[in-house]
């Protein structure tokens, strides 16, 4: 699997296992929400620095996001 793919899968299963929108989630990291559409989808590649400001939003850590345990 593509590591973009397997990190945007993993983004949208914690963000959804928060109970948090799309729209919620990209104004807690400063960003759009088709910005982070893109990133959950595996078309755009964050920075490590934006993993960072995800994770921080989330309240998670930036490792989960590259767990190959998602369903």
């Amino acid at each position: 699997m593509d590591i973009r793919v397997l990190v945007g899968l993993n983004i949208q299963r914690l963000r959804r296992a928060r109970g948090i929108s799309q729209e919620e989630l990209a104004l807690r990291a400063d960003c759009t929400r088709g910005y982070l559409s893109g990133v959950e989808t595996g078309r755009r590649n964050p920075t490590v620095a934006f993993l960072a400001q995800l994770a921080e939003a989330l309240e998670s850590e930036p490792r989960e996001f590259f767990e190959r345990t998602h369903k």
